[in-house]
């Protein structure tokens, strides 16, 4: 089969072996993924992975139980054993033994061919797009936001960073009525909140008044973080939905001094997410800046990592 793989290097490979389908797992031809800032952070060595890269996709049940076979599904990311200590307190998102598609120990999406444990997969509605479908997880992600914070309509609410995720909290904030503004870099990201009736601010014109009850940090960028910490109330709530190759180097006595809680953020529930976009409740639609054929995988990367593109997507094969 076809498969984009990282080794150190980053090759397109034409004949790569297809996976074995172990018990209890599934076997699904893609035929969406998406490119997302854990896949170029893997690029610059985050998590030590090699192997196929991708963890965002949609595609079609080949190889599997009857009541599956031929269903679009998306699957999520995190593989668990189900017996460990963490699994057995309902925190198999943080599996002791788990492996992660596509970032830990597991080959991923970027293929003809992946594999997944079948309790992974979820059914996508009719009225679920692939193109809307490859998005599920990255959404999930947002949506975790709100199983981890109750947000009330009078709350002060910033997300810093307009990148892929950021705008995806976002959208996901601004259903909750919550006083939200957007701060970020890039004119075309800050346009495109703004087009959602989205408060959006260049960074360099905020000027930080320690007001915000919460800011999420989706910058990838420990002046993100930086800039968090000025922006939140004493006793406020920082939120990280950043992951970085580059190790991060910063004072933290401020979180010290106004005792600002900062809490870790990663998976979060796929059926939120599809029900939201079953319902046209997120746009994600707009987010896609352009679909490459999988054997341009290479320059698909390159170009998501270039300012004037939001989403990259890739195209494995079609219906």
């Amino acid at each position: 089969m076809r498969a984009v793989v990282y080794d150190g290097k980053l090759k397109f490979h034409r004949e790569w072996p297809e996976p074995a389908v172990p018990k209890g797992e599934i076997l699904i031809q893609v035929r969406l993924a998406g490119i997302c800032q854990t896949d170029l952070e893997i690029l610059k060595g985050y998590s030590q992975f090699q192997g196929v890269l991708g963890h965002e996709f949609v595609g079609v049940v080949v190889n599997g139980p009857k009541n599956l076979r031929g269903k679009r599904v998306v699957a999520e990311i995190n593989c668990v054993c189900g017996q460990c200590d963490m699994c057995l307190k309902g925190l198999s998102n943080h599996c002791r033994r788990r492996t992660v598609l596509g970032i830990l120990g597991r080959n991923g999406a970027f293929a003809d061919y992946v594999v997944v444990p079948e309790r992974n997969c979820h059914a996508l509605p009719d009225n679920v797009t692939n193109e809307e479908a490859v998005f599920v997880e990255p959404l999930a992600a947002a949506f975790q936001v709100l199983r981890q914070v109750p947000i009330e309509r009078h709350m002060r609410c910033t997300v810093v960073g307009t990148g892929r995720i950021g705008l995806l909290v976002a959208q996901v904030l601004a259903q909750t009525g919550c006083r939200l503004q957007v701060i970020g870099r890039n004119p075309l990201t800050l346009e495109y909140c703004e087009k959602k009736g989205i408060q959006a601010f260049h960074v360099d014109n905020v000027v930080p008044k320690a007001d915000q009850d919460m800011v999420v940090e989706c910058s990838g960028d420990e002046n993100g973080l930086a800039i968090s910490l000025q922006l939140v109330r004493p006793r406020g709530m920082i939120l990280l939905k950043s992951t970085s190759a580059k190790p991060w180097t910063i004072d933290l006595s401020p979180a010290v001094v106004n005792e600002v809680t900062i809490l870790g953020s990663r998976c979060g529930p796929y059926a939120e997410a599809i029900n939201a976009l079953a319902r046209k409740q997120i746009d994600v639609l707009s987010m896609v800046s352009r679909i490459f054929p999988l054997h341009k995988a290479v320059e698909a990367i390159e170009v998501a990592e270039t300012p004037g593109t939001i989403k990259v997507l890739l195209e494995v094969s079609k219906a």
